[in-house]
């Protein structure tokens, strides 16, 4: 047993806690949890507990179904809003096969894989996530709970108590925010989680999104990760901020450049460029993440700032990625932002994808594109033909075509989770596919 093992083992002793819950992931990202008695603990660390992981989407076929929840006690964490008595903790867990051997479509696996990979090569990659969400007053009707706009601080954002008590949990809990406020559309909200190791904050994405999802439950009101709940708003986003670290030193900057990016900095943001349309189906995985990609509103950028094209720019926030401002003396806050991806996805999958498209362009030596600093929601199709600016997916189904034929994805997914997501996936484009829409029945009933 180690250090960590041992700290967790005296915290439960001494902080009265009776139930320990242990959390991961299936491949779609929904969270899972077994809860064992604090009695049971130390046979956990040394043996794992044991479950049917037939009955979890995508992780074994009925022959093979048994499998070890190991938990990982660096992730050991009190739930601020059980009761301190008698109290109630959490750690993730990783996977593996009775045998001892990791479960190969664990999603926190295929992150861990892809993180050793880049530690090869002198890396430590890093993400600062930007959790956009929604507040209804419940489950069944996405009724927004005031009229409040983008940084509003008035009697509209009826809220703020609400962003208060969750960044209150959060903190209890070791994560760390840096800010809060009310975002764009009715009843649309921002909490920013400050920067941390990529796998730290796929664990700190899955927490945040129960923490607010408890907040409101014990608000009564409903906290929504859809990613366009409202029809005519904007939708709910995930900008991720993505740097590469050698040891304390942040690889994505060099003084000397006028962009300030450094030459992996450059190559890193051609992978995510030349991938981008593969991995989408992964960072966007539901049919209703390409109602915020594709739908119109009006104004200036006719998405609401969700990027359709693939391109690059520093203040352009119609590009997919962008490079935020430099500031002087903090090079170590050179970064890139992803803009596509929403909060409903799955954050080690996403994270994984991201990391394994910047490598390759890296390993390969991809030259990046110019930058493109024009609306691209303004151009025409053969203006931007003519930029080689290429469209995100527009639809799940063709998402899905397009992940089906990427080696990238395959090899980062590995066999079994890569099959499983795409025939899971499928059936739900299958089905939304076949679904009469009140739209169909507005539009067409009394005409045909």
């Amino acid at each position: 047993m180690d250090k960590q093992q041992e700290y967790v083992l005296r915290t439960v002793e001494e902080r009265d806690v009776r139930f320990i819950r242990l959390w991961f992931t299936d491949v779609l990202g929904f969270l899972k949890s077994v809860a064992i008695t604090a009695a049971e603990l130390e046979n956990a660390f040394s043996e794992g507990i044991g479950f049917d992981g037939a009955a979890i989407d995508g992780f074994a076929r009925v022959q093979e179904a048994d499998m070890l929840a190991v938990p990982d006690a660096s992730t050991f964490q009190v739930l601020p809003w059980r009761p301190e008595s008698q109290g109630v903790a959490r750690m993730f867990c990783d996977i593996v096969t009775p045998d001892g051997q990791p479960f190969a479509a664990d999603p926190r696996l295929v992150l861990k894989r892809t993180l050793e990979r880049a530690a090869d090569m002198g890396f430590t990659f890093y993400v600062h996530p930007e959790m956009e969400f929604f507040l209804f007053e419940d489950a069944e009707h996405a009724v927004p709970l005031d009229n409040g706009s983008y940084f509003d601080m008035t009697p509209l954002d009826v809220q703020q108590d609400f962003r208060r008590q969750a960044i209150n949990m959060l903190e209890k809990m070791g994560i760390s925010v840096e800010f809060s406020h009310h975002e764009v559309a009715p009843s649309q909200h921002e909490i920013d989680l400050r920067y941390a190791d990529a796998l730290t904050m796929a664990d700190n994405i899955m927490t945040f999104r129960l923490v607010v999802k408890e907040t409101a439950l014990m608000r009564g009101v409903y906290a929504s990760f859809m990613p366009k709940p409202l029809e005519g708003e904007f939708g709910s986003s995930m900008h991720l901020h993505l740097s590469l670290f050698e040891g304390d030193n942040n690889a994505f900057h060099d003084a000397s450049d006028p962009y300030r990016l450094s030459p992996i900095a450059k190559q890193f943001l051609a992978g995510l460029m030349r991938h981008a349309r593969e991995i989408t189906a992964v960072t966007n995985q539901w049919v209703n993440s390409y109602k915020r990609l594709t739908a119109r509103l009006h104004g200036p950028l006719p998405t609401g700032e969700a990027p359709i094209f693939v391109s690059w720019g520093h203040s352009n926030r119609s590009a997919l990625i962008r490079v935020p401002m430099y500031k002087p003396r903090k090079g170590a806050s050179t970064r890139l932002e992803y803009r596509a991806p929403d909060p409903a996805c799955n954050p080690y999958l996403a994270f994984a994808l991201l990391l394994a498209a910047g490598l390759k362009g890296i390993e390969e030596g991809y030259e990046l594109p110019d930058e493109f600093e024009e609306n691209t929601f303004e151009l025409t199709p053969a203006e931007r033909a003519a930029h080689s600016i290429e469209r995100l997916p527009t639809s799940l189904g063709e998402a899905l075509r397009i992940m089906e034929s990427s080696e990238l994805v395959a090899e980062t997914l590995g066999e079994h989770l890569f099959s499983h997501f795409l025939a899971n996936k499928r059936q739900e484009w299958d089905e939304y596919a076949a679904h009469v829409t009140q739209f169909e029945l507005e539009r067409y009933l009394p005409l045909l």
